[in-house]
């Protein structure tokens, strides 16, 4: 018999009897919200199962003979997607478009990448006729700093019918972000679930032993229960007080107390385990496959080398031969002459072993092969940065950090709880593991508690990093007009969270304002008024104030002037301090960038330089001393022979009395009338004879403070609200001067600009419509697009040399063009554009030539950028992006050699694979 909830929900029954395990409730309340009508965004830990909500959006619109667009952030993901979706309904039903990809456009379920439907939603495309749904996986990526807005665009462009399925991770502010989704969504409900179907189990290790963090018996909780009911394994803090204690004995342990490789007398540094040591020690655990992430591209490779070299071995005969197959055919299109440049045999012998690198300097297709051979469990320990833990689907058993701390391109930083969690979120594999574990290395220094906080706090808050961009101005005020525009730039994520923090402001400018009001009766005298009182008194303080700043002003001009008089032999006082005393001049000290520092010999035997900061206003020359041709101030004879020559000179230091005395004229300054003028009208203030005032005072100060908090407090309110609309006021006005637009009407440049996408889109167009790139040849023009793609990495070389020939004059042309566009944006306040980066020209125009991947690679080298091939593939693809954006709207001779520059890139090692 069909329970209610089937008969209140029959698509979701016929949905669940397709699935090969039960629904958990948390998807069975968000497919109930779906079947329902309504939008919802789920939110739960990774590997929960979010994906088969979204799962049941394609259900429900192909069952109404609507569609469904599944998004995700990244290629590699849509092309998972893609397949697991085919794999359900068949390829006809099912189609793809990653950007440079397009497989069944028109078919009624698509996945896609999330820029692909905001491009769609701007051309206003005939293919979102129908569309029902719209699944937007990993929402969370609007937190991203490049990337972010996309989403946001997506959200608001949006036909009102369109139910939205946001699939997200476990975030702290799930409630914030539901609430704005359901404002400009409509109705909207919110699923959060914060168990996870594995449980996850918290260790650390130290040396070769693996503790528990919690607990300190078997049942002890795993992490992710109540905070309260976890607490540090005491066998664990008896073993890091052992550890210490031989760390401290040999020296090393500690940083800062020797160098890294340092040894001290008694016996060896202390050491962490070594990454052969830690996967042979969670083999024979059972604790295999596993992650370790290590926050560097070059840690990566070197564990996988030092797994190789130590002769390690995770497979058996049988999953070699696996491995070759599967690596066989994934690589049979690479061509033979690169296989040394990328490495490929040393990878090779990795896989077949069972170890393998993942990380983002990897080459595309070395990294799709890692991930199947992975998933299928024929590599066992994989070494991983960061990047891999947003995206792809590659749960583990295991999951391993070696550190804490991590380089975020400009200074060394600790993880937080938000990612940690994130980080080890990757351990436990639902249907395989029936737990998960977390290993955090032990360290000198690692307090097991500070490590216990991030295990047990799920702290992940979604920012909004939500901006206005030139193309989104375009493209919205084309749509909506220039007033609606702003209107929907007010409705963003980032607008709610900024109105939100205003909100807090705002009450508290209230509350400040009744103080004020509350102090304003405080403060009243009978006499007068108390604050007009303290603006003298305050006036005459700062008047006294800046009167000794221009004193000590001058005394120090007098002082260097002095100085820089003073001849050698010349006997000059020292005023105070440990030097005080007479001095004999041995070197007038004259500096050409700064004021002089001479060196002396003091009556006490002292020898140094003096400066500027040893006196205090003149520096007379009171007599001299003969000096020898060479006189060595380092030597004690020396010193003690011109302390004599001091004593018997005749010279006397001048009374003390005489540098403080005042002038003997009796004139007084302008500005000591000044004080007396002010001092007069204090005393003649009705208030200064008040028995009560410095209780009026009191409450005038309290007054005047709070008034000056509440003022800055109340700017920031300002500041704040529609903050995002002045911001594209600014942009529209800009687009406006230079001729993209002429009030809400786009100009034919503006048409053009509409259909540029990317961090530099106003440079791009500002090149087109210049002619910037006419008559360029294809490499010098991939060479210039580069620019406006590329990026050095923070941690990789400095300064890099422009590209030679054509290639170099089209890059500083392209670089001019920037100039100018900066200029602009100071000009009216709005924040610049990203600067050119020439890094990648020489190496791009090179392989456009028709260089070998070594060829290239050589000249990036040359040029002072240490690329590896996947990031020279990846930076080719940014390229190659661009360049087919430009063939769409430049003028015909440009679009052409675009069009040419993308044949003469797309090939070798840049054509093979996702990226």
């Amino acid at each position: 018999m069909a329970s209610r909830g089937d008969r209140m929900h029959p698509r979701l029954a016929e949905f669940a009897l397709t699935r090969p395990f039960p629904l958990d409730q948390f998807q069975i309340d968000a497919c109930r919200v779906l079947e329902d009508g309504r939008g919802v965004l789920v939110c739960a830990p990774t590997g929960a199962g979010k994906t088969v909500v979204g799962e049941f959006a394609v259900h429900l619109a192909l069952g109404s003979g609507g569609k469904c667009f599944y998004t995700t952030p990244i290629k590699a993901l849509s092309n998972q997607k893609f397949a697991d979706l085919i794999a359900q309904y068949g390829p006809d039903r099912v189609g793809l478009l990653t950007g440079d990809t397009s497989v069944n456009p028109h078919a009624p379920v698509v996945v896609m990448t999330t820029e692909v439907l905001r491009n769609m939603l701007y051309a206003g495309s005939p293919d979102l006729a129908g569309l029902t749904h719209v699944v937007l996986d990993e929402v969370h990526y609007l937190a991203d700093k490049f990337r972010g807005p996309v989403w946001e665009e997506v959200i608001l462009h949006l036909a009102a019918e369109v139910s939205v399925v946001g699939l997200s991770a476990t975030v702290s502010n799930a409630e914030e972000f539901g609430a704005w989704l359901a404002e400009v969504r409509g109705e909207l409900s919110i699923v959060v679930d914060e168990i996870r179907p594995v449980p996850l189990w918290q260790h650390m290790m130290v040396g070769r032993r693996l503790f528990d963090l919690f607990g300190g018996h078997d049942d002890a909780p795993p992490a992710g229960g109540p905070s309260g009911a976890l607490r540090v394994d005491p066998a664990l803090i008896r073993a890091i007080h052992d550890a210490e204690a031989i760390a401290e004995r040999y020296g090393g342990g500690r940083p800062g107390r020797r160098g890294e490789h340092g040894r001290a007398a008694g016996g060896p540094r202390w050491r962490p385990p070594g990454r052969v040591d830690v996967i042979e020690r969670l083999d024979g655990a059972g604790l295999l496959p596993a992650i370790t992430f290590i926050f560097s591209r070059a840690g990566c490779d070197a564990a996988v080398a030092q797994c190789v070299r130590a002769g390690l071995r995770l497979t058996t005969e049988k999953e070699r031969d696996e491995i070759r197959q599967i690596v066989d055919r994934r690589t049979v299109e690479l061509m033979d002459v690169d296989l040394g440049v990328l490495g490929y045999w040393e990878w090779r012998d990795g896989l077949e072993r069972g170890v393998a690198a993942h990380h983002a300097g990897m080459l595309p297709v070395f990294k799709e092969t890692v991930e199947e051979l992975f998933v299928a469990g024929l590599v066992k320990a994989v070494f991983a940065t960061e990047t891999l833990a947003l995206g792809i689907n590659m749960p583990a058993r295991t999951v391993v950090l070696e550190k804490l701390v991590k380089f975020n391109g400009e200074s060394h930083t600790d993880l937080t709880a938000g990612e940690y969690t994130q980080l080890t979120g990757r351990a436990g594999r639902r249907g395989i593991d029936i737990e998960g574990h977390a290993v955090v290395l032990w360290s000198p220094g690692m307090d097991p508690r500070m490590v216990g906080g991030l295990a047990s706090r799920r702290t992940y808050p979604l920012r909004s990093s939500f901006r206005p961009s030139y193309n989104m101005a375009v493209n919205l005020v084309d749509r909506l007009g220039r007033g609606a525009a702003r209107e929907l730039i007010e409705q963003s994520f980032a607008q709610y969270q900024a109105n939100g923090a205003v909100v807090g402001m705002a009450r508290q400018v209230a509350r400040n304002t009744e103080a004020i009001v509350a102090h304003e009766r405080s403060m009243q005298c009978h006499l007068g008024s108390a604050a007009e009182y303290l603006d003298l008194l305050t006036g005459l303080a700062d008047a006294e104030k800046e009167i000794a700043r221009a004193g000590a002003a001058r005394r120090r001009d007098r002082t260097a002037e002095d100085l820089a008089e003073l001849r050698r032999g010349d006997v000059i006082d020292v005023p105070s301090g440990r030097r005080s005393g007479l001095a004999v001049v041995l070197d007038p000290g004259i500096e050409p960038d700064g004021p002089p520092r001479p060196l002396v010999v003091t009556a006490g035997r002292w020898a140094g330089r003096l400066s500027t900061a040893d006196f205090r206003g003149p520096v007379p020359a009171l007599g001299r001393v003969k000096l020898g041709k060479f006189t060595d101030h380092r030597s004690p004879k020396v010193r003690r022979d011109l302390a004599s020559a001091i004593a018997s000179s005749g010279v006397r230091p001048p009374g003390r009395e005489r540098r403080s005395a005042r002038s003997a004229s009796g004139v007084s300054s302008p500005e000591e009338m000044d004080l007396a003028v002010l001092r007069k009208a204090i005393r003649a203030h009705p208030v200064h004879g008040c028995t009560d005032r410095e209780q009026h005072l009191q409450w005038a100060r309290r007054w005047r403070r709070l008034t000056g908090e509440n003022e800055a407090l109340a700017a920031k309110v300002a500041a704040a609200t529609g903050s995002l609309g002045l911001a594209l006021d600014k942009i529209v006005r800009l687009l406006e001067q230079h001729g993209y637009l002429a009030g809400d009407e786009l100009t034919a440049d503006g048409r053009m600009l509409a259909r540029i996408w990317g961090e530099s889109d106003l440079v791009v167009a500002e090149c087109l419509r210049r002619g910037i790139w006419s008559g360029a040849s294809a490499p010098a023009l991939a060479a210039a697009v580069s620019c406006l793609v590329y990026e050095s990495r923070r941690d990789g070389p400095g300064a890099t040399r422009v590209a030679a020939g054509e290639a170099g004059e089209l890059v500083a042309a392209t670089s001019a063009v920037w100039v100018r566009v900066a200029a602009a944006e100071r000009e009216i306040g709005l924040p610049a554009t990203r600067d050119v980066d020439p890094g990648f020209a020489a190496a791009v125009a090179a392989w456009s030539r028709g260089a070998t991947l070594a060829e290239a690679l050589a000249v990036a080298v040359g040029g002072g950028t240490d690329l590896s091939a996947g990031d020279f593939v990846r930076w080719c693809r940014q390229v190659v992006d661009l360049l087919d954006q430009i063939a769409g709207v430049a003028a015909p001779d440009v679009a052409a050699v675009a069009r040419s520059a993308v044949g003469s890139l797309r090939r070798g090692v840049v054509s093979l694979g996702a990226a």
